[in-house]
């Protein structure tokens, strides 16, 4: 297997709340095609090949919002805990948590189907370039840095030649207890593997709340915490609990971030990359009713 490194920067917790998951629960299936031509990434599996072409961007100007939001939305799927359910779980948790069966037919069922996995980077040159995607592109993203994502998720996803997205939230990194957390080293093998480390605050505060030194605690922090870790720089951001406003957007421009993910329908008129849209996975879905939703929902 011959494997490509993209080197770019990328949970809730169920116990702090979660994400607000907007997706409907359907059955019957559908399938999309990406008509674009081109491809971007050269990456070979045992299970297909892609060829791509790193475009050079200098000097191009980035598309305006009406644009952005014209282009087709690409599936962005948002994982957190990857384990089999307890009897002490709650009907609302158990959306957050997907048994490991579960989760393994989901992505085999994205690759049976033909989906391939992609990185913020490509959704961003796509988004704000133009640049085209692999066929039936897919976007898998882990939020708030469970261990089992890790021991779990990177693994089957490999098994598919497929890269993830993690948004980490620093508070937690290391800690075992009620529920067991990457550690430094965790985080640095996905990067260092291909996958995408991207910021998603210290301790899962509310970003519509962020007032004074919260952009310091919550953003400047968390940054040079996963910068160090993983020697990228941090481009990628994921709102807690998906919710977000506009006048926090700029905050996020000043840091350097490119791109910011929500859980919502909504998207900013202005500020479409900073709303790029994902739907949880839920703990309920069979493969079908997953890629049915994927299909409605972008």
């Amino acid at each position: 297997m011959k494997k490509i490194i993209l080197s770019i920067s990328v949970l809730s917790l169920i116990f702090l709340g979660g994400c607000n998951s907007s997706n409907s629960k359907t059955t019957d299936s559908v399938t999309t095609t990406n008509d674009s031509t081109e491809v971007l990434a050269s990456v070979k599996t045992e299970e297909k090949t892609e060829t791509t072409v790193t475009q050079n961007h200098e000097g191009k100007k980035i598309a305006d919002a009406a644009t952005i939001l014209a282009r087709k939305q690409v599936p962005i799927l948002c994982y957190h805990q990857i384990r089999d359910w307890r009897a002490t779980d709650s009907k609302t948790a158990k959306d957050y948590i997907i048994p490991v069966a579960t989760f393994k037919a989901q992505m085999k069922m994205l690759a049976d189907s033909g989906y391939n996995s992609i990185q913020p980077e490509q959704l961003y040159n796509y988004l704000a370039y133009g640049d085209a995607l692999p066929e039936k592109p897919v976007m898998l993203t882990f939020d708030d840095t469970d261990y089992d994502q890790y021991e779990v998720g990177a693994k089957v996803l490999d098994q598919y030649g497929y890269k993830g997205v993690y948004f980490i939230m620093t508070v937690s990194i290391g800690k075992k207890g009620k529920v067991h957390y990457m550690s430094k080293e965790d985080i640095k093998d996905l990067a260092d593997r291909g996958n995408t480390i991207g910021s998603h605050t210290y301790d899962h505060k509310n970003f519509k709340k962020y007032t004074g030194e919260d952009w310091v605690q919550q953003l400047d922090k968390p940054t040079a915490k996963l910068e160090e870790i993983t020697g990228r720089k941090m481009l990628d951001f994921a709102y807690p609990f998906g919710l977000w406003n506009s006048e926090g957007i700029p905050e996020l421009k000043k840091r350097g971030f490119r791109a910011a993910y929500a859980l919502a329908d909504k998207r900013d008129e202005k500020e479409p990359l900073y709303t790029i849209r994902r739907i949880i996975a839920s703990g309920y879905w069979s493969p079908k009713t997953l890629h049915t939703s994927m299909v409605r929902s972008f």
